[in-house]
């Protein structure tokens, strides 16, 4: 019987990448292969010619001699006389079907420990200049009676005869290929390749213990919330003598109840009356290190804002400081005494009658003349 063309058997195109050609593949594989069709003769034929189409097409060098010269440039190189030990895609077959991929798979060397996280809360100036706290953490630990061999003392692990010290056994399984060999994990020490004969009692045999610890945090000035600081170790403990992990500690900041902070800059609002505002003053103007003098010039307007250089946040791992800026809120009087409000109705008569709109202390024109410039062009 003529074979047919190798892409056709796949249903990809003659210009079909590597990865196509291993899906379409796998794709066919799955619907064909006779343990999903017992005693399909023509499944089972269906499924050779899948898998021999695939043995050419998945190597560079035979497909480039298939496309030359077709069935010829690669007979004995076909699903029939191939030696499977060569055949790169066998591994793809015994994923598909058996998820070993046809190797063996070694017993776990030493592995890592899992690293931990906490939560800690700070105020805005332990943030600003840095704070050392002491958390308490729960976490795995080796145990100290047994060193994290699982074994009681006086004793030590054996190689488990069953697995030979290998964590796996091997068991045999015949396919439309023939006899193949297969591996899974030993159920006698359960892939440890080891047996504890006199388990360890303050660990019971498992080599770890769970305690809570007591670690000191140093906070760094500058962090901000949200900032995340590794602390290198103090994560749980590895097993068969891998390395702990470490340990991740979360910042959050309180709310101030007069500082808002941008970057590493602080922002407050300070009031005024609208007679310092007028006439100028020297206020105190709190800051995260106590108070500071801060000169009001006359005539300031509401909103103003005045910066003292220096009063903010350190930048984080670096050098200097952000700034302070401060708004000034001009305060309205709710109740005036009679006298006040004389005295005001003088102050508005000999500003052109202009109290609220009139013209500003730098000469400007009026609010009302600005408004015609606007309107009447």
């Amino acid at each position: 019987m003529e074979k047919r063309d190798y892409y056709e058997v796949l249903g990809v195109s003659r210009n079909a990448t590597s990865d196509e050609i291993k899906k379409a593949y796998r794709r066919l594989a799955r619907k064909y292969h006779p343990d999903a069709n017992p005693n399909d003769k023509d499944a089972e034929a269906k499924f050779k010619e899948i898998s021999e189409a695939y043995v050419v097409l998945s190597d560079p060098e035979k497909r480039a001699n298939y496309d030359r010269f077709g069935h010829a440039g690669v007979d004995g190189q076909g699903f029939g006389g191939f030696d499977f030990g060569d055949f790169g895609g066998l591994g793809d077959i015994f994923d598909i079907f058996f998820g070993t991929g046809g190797r063996t798979r070694r017993r776990a060397g030493p592995e890592r420990g899992a690293d931990i996280r906490t939560d800690i809360e700070i105020t805005l100036k332990e943030a600003a200049f840095g704070v050392e706290r002491e958390v308490r953490v729960p976490r795995i630990e080796t145990c100290s009676t047994c060193g994290g061999s699982g074994a009681a003392v006086g004793s030590r692990p054996k190689t488990c005869p069953a697995c030979a010290g290998t964590g796996e056994v091997q068991f045999a399984q015949s396919t439309i290929f023939g006899r193949i060999v297969q591996s899974r994990t030993c159920d006698r020490c359960r892939g440890t390749g080891q047996i504890i004969e006199k388990p360890c009692p303050t660990c019971r045999g498992t080599g770890s213990v769970r305690k809570t610890r007591s670690i000191k945090v140093k906070v760094p000035p500058g962090v901000d919330n949200g900032s995340r600081l590794r602390i290198a170790g103090e994560g749980e403990a590895g097993t068969r003598g891998g390395p702990p992990g470490d340990l991740y500690v979360y910042i959050h900041v309180k709310q101030h109840n007069l500082f808002r902070r941008e970057g590493d800059d602080l922002i407050c609002e300070i009031p005024l009356s609208f007679v310092q505002a007028a006439l100028g003053a020297e206020i105190d103007v709190p800051t995260l290190e106590g108070v500071e003098k801060l000169k009001i010039p006359e005539g300031t307007q509401p909103g103003t804002v005045f910066r003292i250089r220096g009063k903010g946040i350190p930048h984080l791992n670096g050098f200097g400081r952000g700034d302070q800026h401060v708004r000034v809120k001009v305060i309205i009087p709710g109740k005036l005494s009679e006298r006040q409000k004389e005295l005001l109705r003088e102050f508005a008569r000999l500003g052109d009658g202009e109290p609220v709109q009139g013209r500003g202390h730098t000469g400007d024109k009026s609010f009302f003349e600005r408004m015609k410039d606007a309107f009447m062009g």
